[in-house]
């Protein structure tokens, strides 16, 4: 899909995109190609260098040229591409200020493996392992996740950035997290009945008692949460995709990663109760 992307290109907006599509562009070497296509001499010169551009920066695998010059709400074209360099992030804190709380855990996922991260643990690690990527996938993480990521260990991420809340929003699914999930048929394993509320509670009770079933209840809430990021990417790059003429560009779904962690009754039950 990214390949056959014009909208990044100064000049072409999503209405003319399509009729590029339709007058045969397929591609930006289609593009370039004078057999291939249709188009005013004058029109293709003024495109010329952005796409010769494109080509050079996509064979180089330079997601950063990509997402600077995309559009926002098209940077779920960057997933396709760019997948085997991608990672899904989410973190678990004490609050919501990035000023005044602290981070409790994070769950890293590739498609293949999960790292997880606990503060007091190996907290420290997780800036280097994230440098492993070029593209971060989260869920709110423009306005929660990467606030509290780059205040906390003093960095600032550079990978590009796809949000799935703007993403499915843009597709006519809105709400958080787990009602997405719901909406589009995602079931919750082990933390079902865990909600944000909850995860600060079971960090407390952890750090209160020692007894780390709250923690492994708390992780699995976290890789939960990770994990299921990639099913929604995937359904989101596909309805999307579905909208141009490029439809068999859809991806099969993912197949679910198994969680190395486990809720604990006892524990989900202790912070339920505290919950109401």
């Amino acid at each position: 899909m990214l390949t056959a992307t014009f909208c990044h290109i100064p000049g072409i907006g999503y209405t003319t995109e399509e009729e590029l599509w339709s007058a045969g562009f397929h591609s930006w070497r289609a593009a370039l190609s004078p057999k291939s296509v249709k188009a005013a001499g004058q029109v293709r010169r003024s495109w010329l260098r952005h796409l010769r551009e494109s080509v050079d920066r996509y064979d180089k695998k330079d997601i950063s040229y990509f997402a600077r010059t995309l559009p926002t709400s098209q940077h779920w074209r960057l997933f396709r591409a760019f997948r085997k360099c991608c990672a899904f992030v989410d973190i678990e804190t004490t609050g919501l200020s990035p000023y005044t709380h602290d981070i409790t855990t994070i769950v890293l996922y590739d498609g293949k493996t999960i790292r997880h991260y606990v503060n007091g643990e190996n907290l420290a690690d997780f800036p280097d392992d994230l440098e492993d990527y070029r593209l971060l996938v989260s869920y709110n993480g423009k306005s929660f996740d990467v606030p509290f990521i780059q205040n906390y260990f003093g960095v600032k991420l550079r990978q590009a950035h796809i949000d799935l809340r703007h993403v499915l929003r843009g597709v006519g699914v809105a709400g958080g997290l787990k009602k997405c999930e719901r909406k589009l048929g995602i079931r919750r394993r082990e933390s079902s009945k865990i909600d944000g509320f909850m995860a600060v509670r079971l960090w407390h009770e952890y750090r209160r008692t020692k007894d780390r079933r709250f923690l492994e209840t708390l992780l699995a809430y976290n890789v939960e949460d990770t994990v299921n990021l990639e099913a929604l990417m995937v359904t989101a790059f596909n309805l999307n995709v579905k909208r141009t003429p490029f439809a068999d560009l859809c991806l099969p779904t993912p197949v679910l990663c198994h969680s190395p962690f486990r809720a604990d009754p006892a524990a989900v039950a202790k912070v339920v109760r505290d919950r109401w």
